[in-house]
């Protein structure tokens, strides 16, 4: 997917906090928008994003584990990571394009 600017990424990045504000109270989640990014931001291994997909996991069906896994990969790639220097993997991938395109 060709991501063409900050603020695209800027402006999905919004659509997916409102989803995942939507889930956690759909599955009836103890956990809050706040406590999904900061997993996100302070992610240290796999481990960490299992515990995102067991914010929201309540044991539903195929279908919701599905809709869950979609969402938290979303919130993974366009939130924030400490380990990137704050930035998210699309906005990773955004600085890396418009370096390509320099060349």
């Amino acid at each position: 997917m060709e991501i063409e600017s900050k603020q695209q990424i800027l402006e999905r990045r919004k659509e997916i906090e409102q989803e995942v504000i939507k889930m956690l109270k759909e599955t009836e989640s103890d956990f809050s928008l706040e406590h999904v990014i900061d997993v996100i931001y302070n992610e240290e291994d796999s481990g960490d994003y299992q515990h995102v997909v067991a914010m929201f996991d309540r044991g539903g069906d195929v279908s919701e584990l599905s809709n869950i896994l979609e969402l938290v990969s979303d919130a993974w790639n366009y939130f924030p990571h400490k380990s990137i220097n704050g930035l998210s993997p699309m906005e990773k991938l955004l600085k890396y394009q418009n370096k390509q395109g320099k060349k």
